[in-house]
């Protein structure tokens, strides 16, 4: 089950379609769906998170609590609404463009993706690329 929690003023507008796309990369690399729970906020919001839990005084996109049992993919994901934004705009993407990736980008870390060496975030981006590509929005 995924669920879609809002802090924010944002919503998605479309929930359906983000949900068969994210179980679509879950299945796609060769994992079941358990819970998932993304949670968008704003950079405030996600500071909190970050200082209370992870003991970083930073801002960040994403901030993902894994709990995945085997092959049964379940997590929390936050994500700042605010950082999505600035870094779509650092990046010269659209906005959805960026928010798609970092929507991805947590799934992938419980598929067993990491960033951490130069190696690892090569092939995280080359995952990320791979996975934005199955969103399919109907015209």
């Amino acid at each position: 089950m995924i669920s879609f929690n809002y802090e924010s003023d944002f919503q998605l507008d479309n929930e359906n379609l983000y949900e068969e796309w994210i179980e679509s990369i879950i299945t796609s690399e060769g994992f079941y769906l358990g819970e998932i729970s993304y949670i968008f906020c704003d950079d405030e919001y996600l500071h909190n998170i970050n200082v209370e839990y992870l003991d970083h005084d930073t801002l960040t996109d994403i901030i993902s609590f894994d709990y995945t049992e085997g092959k049964i993919i379940s997590g929390d994901i936050f994500l700042s609404v605010e950082r999505v934004r600035d870094n779509a705009k650092d990046f010269n993407v659209e906005f959805s463009t960026e928010l798609l990736r970092v929507m991805c980008h947590g799934i992938l870390h419980y598929c067993g993706y990491k960033d951490k060496t130069d190696e690892d975030s090569k092939l995280m981006r080359s995952k990320e690329e791979e996975k934005m590509a199955m969103f399919h929005v109907e015209q």
